[in-house]
């Protein structure tokens, strides 16, 4: 669903630009329908304020819409866009194809050395920033602290897979409506292959070999995709191939989850009594991990960038500034309190001692994000960069074909065994096809 939302025009502030009323500069926004996008959207009237001569007209979408749109739209020039909500996969491989518009000269006072390292690094190319952060995260298990206690069983900061089967067990109770475990289910690179690759890498799995040869026939990748449907398949709730992300915060946020394994982002939505049902009693852990020297979790941020095909460059730099600065994080916290700023994305803000106060799981959040290596993540050498996903231009179609497939395994279609043969037949044509 698109959703289009008109920002009005606001008292004169010194600005970037000087146009009049009359003369407005209209940028539009491409941006993702996750709870922060959302809020940023009704914050606007702040931008507006001091930027009087830049209208904003906003695009909101699901997903993996999302990338459709603006990876078609940023592919052939198109122009649609003035700035759009990329992930740390494309950042990399646009800012190569002169795609973004550099950013290292923001405006004065925004403080980019302040951008935590680990974000940083995957938004930079050469020395150059061409996406800046409107959040960062990695995941960690989210869980019923209530229902924990009355299995008789205490999660663990650092919890093995072995331990969050156990407790997906204990805390199911399908007569009250409650399933021990929720996990991403629909299919996507960003949806179901986000979650299962950076499970994937605990098991010791890799996507490819140091010779792009694809692993999905490896005992590895079968340990993982037959425990994941194991947990899902017993503990889960139904219809599970259908969930993503936002799926599975509102099962969360209603109580029907003794566990939530997902991005570190939604501790704040989850924790918000305005939201959740179960706010007072979240938990929070470590992503799993099999005993292998690596956890299940992944690295990603979502940013603003500048398409090369903008014909309003200035007036979007205004915008990305704004939205990704200390001032704005400022302005959400006077409005939503300091429990529901963007995280993940700036060293002041984990010095922040309001921040931290208000937020119980802001130290397991950065402790996250600092563990996940995008240079080396997994068990043994690959010739990929990135935690949940490869960093190449092929990965987007490659990943959904592989999510297709084991979405399809969840539901019943098709056997783990089926899903692994096709997946490994898949990627193996389209990689002999791109050269590798």
């Amino acid at each position: 669903m698109t959703t289009t939302i008109r920002a009005g025009l606001l008292a004169c502030a010194a600005g970037v630009l000087t146009a009049s009323a009359a003369g407005a500069e209209t940028i539009t926004i491409a941006t993702v329908n996750n709870g922060d996008m959302i809020r940023m959207q009704k914050l606007t009237d702040d931008f507006t304020a001091k930027n009087p001569g830049i209208e904003l007209e906003w695009v909101t979408l699901e997903e993996n819409v999302l990338r459709q749109r603006v990876t078609q739209d940023i592919a052939t020039n198109g122009g649609q866009f003035d700035v759009m909500t990329i992930g740390t996969y494309e950042v990399p491989i646009w800012a190569g194809q002169d795609w973004l518009v550099p950013l290292n000269d923001m405006p004065e006072g925004y403080d980019a050395d302040d951008i935590l390292p680990a974000i940083a690094g995957g938004l930079t190319t050469d020395g150059t920033l061409y996406a800046a952060p409107f959040y960062g995260e990695s995941s960690m298990v989210m869980y019923r602290k209530d229902l924990m206690e009355a299995a008789g069983m205490e999660m663990p900061e650092a919890p093995t897979w072995d331990e969050i089967r156990a407790a997906a067990e204990a805390m199911t109770d399908e007569d009250a409506g409650i399933y021990g475990i929720c996990l991403r289910g629909k299919a996507g690179w960003g949806e179901n292959m986000a979650f299962l690759t950076a499970m994937s890498n605990s098991y010791g799995a890799r996507w490819f070999d140091e010779e792009w040869n694809a692993q999905f026939d490896s005992p590895e990748w079968e340990a993982t995709l037959t425990d994941y449907l194991e947990l899902m398949n017993n503990y889960g709730p139904p219809g599970a191939s259908s969930n993503g992300f936002n799926e599975n915060l509102a099962l969360f946020q209603q109580g029907k989850c003794g566990m939530w394994i997902d991005a570190t982002v939604a501790a704040s939505f989850v924790t918000n009594p305005a939201d959740s049902t179960v706010a007072d009693q979240v938990g929070f852990a470590l992503a799993p991990d099999k005993g292998l020297g690596k956890r299940g979790n992944w690295l990603w941020a979502w940013n603003l960038a500048i398409p090369a095909g903008s014909e309003k460059v200035d007036a979007a730099k205004a915008f990305v500034a704004w939205a990704t600065s200390k001032e704005y994080t400022a302005l959400v916290a006077e409005n939503e309190g300091w429990a529901n700023v963007p995280p993940g994305t700036r060293t002041s803000l984990y010095e922040n001692q309001d921040y931290l106060d208000a937020a119980p799981f802001a130290q397991m959040t950065l402790e996250s994000i600092n563990a996940a290596d995008p240079q080396n993540p997994t068990v043994d050498p690959v010739p990929y960069v990135g935690v949940q996903f490869v960093a190449i231009p092929e990965f987007q179609g490659i990943g959904t074909a592989v999510g297709q497939q084991f979405s399809a395994a969840l539901a019943g279609q098709i056997t783990a065994q089926q899903a692994l043969e096709n997946a490994q037949k898949l990627t193996t044509r389209e990689m002999e096809r791109s050269g590798y």
